[in-house]
């Protein structure tokens, strides 16, 4: 399908160009009224029970509050052999807003689990369009708010919470980091943003060259962030909460890791965050994979480009979590 014919776009690479092929068939193209086919759509990468035995590692499920009360899911996830207190990683699900569960995305912070002995939250935050805004972001403060309240019996230290997620849960990630420092809440030790989705004005050059080449296109994001906003997106009424690229303040936030590639509709908006990031005093570090489509070192993790992406992203963390 071709893109804007006015706007050139850097090329995918082209190892991960065979993989776009492939997956491109089995995504349907997002409207309104194939939300609910998104959702149904098997995931690529999926956690099963044998996959974490194979880590070693277990998984327990609880409910806790959300955002008014309301009662959500939540996984713990630790090594098997776990004891005393090491970091905790509170995981947020990519899926535009509207779409995934808590447990994709996992798979590529597991191995912050084996090596550094920690454990790991991810809850099932409620989605748009049935729950718009702020009740997805609300309801990722709630779940970060009741894994600092708990971390001793989650065998968490408190004061090395790191908060991570790709894409949508990038975004929300960001967000709730905002809240975090705005209502003095926890205490983040960092914040890793994955190709985050932080910007609902659809107004950059990379958002206008992968209209529809790619995995995550601008009709598709604009579809996620019309479920979520409504008739606000665009305008001036949208808190910074929801869409963390309109923040003027982001003094006070915690490190940053903000990675994604050159070749997809977040490019530029993840480049200017992070520049924000940097004006405000904030230690941020950016990676931009040359030909990286949304998504791909989740999608093709076999490639050079997505192992080059995840032992950069590994290797922050592990500085991060050093003793």
């Amino acid at each position: 399908m071709p893109n804007n014919p006015t706007l050139p776009r850097p090329p995918f690479d082209p190892e991960l160009e065979a993989v776009l092929a492939l997956v491109g068939e089995q995504l349907p193209t997002l409207t309104p009224e194939t939300i609910q086919r998104l959702r149904e759509t098997p995931t690529p990468v999926e956690l099963t029970d044998d996959v974490l035995a194979d880590a070693g590692l277990v998984c327990r499920e609880t409910t806790i509050q959300g955002y008014e009360g309301a009662e959500i899911p939540v996984s713990v996830i630790a090594r098997a052999d776990h004891t005393g207190t090491g970091p905790g990683i509170y995981h947020v699900h990519g899926g535009g807003m509207i779409a995934g569960q808590r447990l994709i995305g996992v798979t590529q912070l597991m191995s912050w689990i084996v090596e550094h002995d920690a454990v790991l939250v991810t809850a099932e935050y409620r989605l748009a369009p049935e729950f718009p805004d702020p009740y997805p972001v609300e309801d990722c403060y709630a779940g970060l708010v009741w894994t600092a309240e708990h971390a001793a019996e989650l065998g968490i230290d408190p004061d090395r919470i790191l908060i991570a997620g790709a894409s949508a849960g990038g975004g929300l990630s960001a967000g709730t980091a905002l809240l975090a420092r705005d209502r003095k809440g926890p205490r983040l030790l960092g914040q890793v943003l994955i190709c985050p989705m932080l910007d609902d004005r659809d107004e950059t050059v990379s958002t206008l060259q992968y209209e529809t080449d790619g995995t995550w296109v601008r009709g598709g994001n604009r579809v996620g962030w019309g479920a979520l906003l409504g008739e606000r997106r665009g305008t001036a009424d949208v808190s910074v909460y929801a869409a963390p690229a309109r923040a003027s303040d982001l003094s006070g936030l915690p490190p940053a890791y903000i990675d994604c590639g050159s070749a997809e509709v977040f490019r530029d908006e993840d480049v200017a965050y992070a520049a924000a990031l940097w004006r405000a005093g904030v230690a941020a570090e950016l990676h931009v994979w040359a030909g990286g489509f949304h998504g791909f070192d989740m999608l093709a993790p076999h490639t050079a480009l997505a192992r080059a992406a995840t032992a950069a992203r590994n290797d922050w963390v592990a500085r991060l979590l050093a003793p």
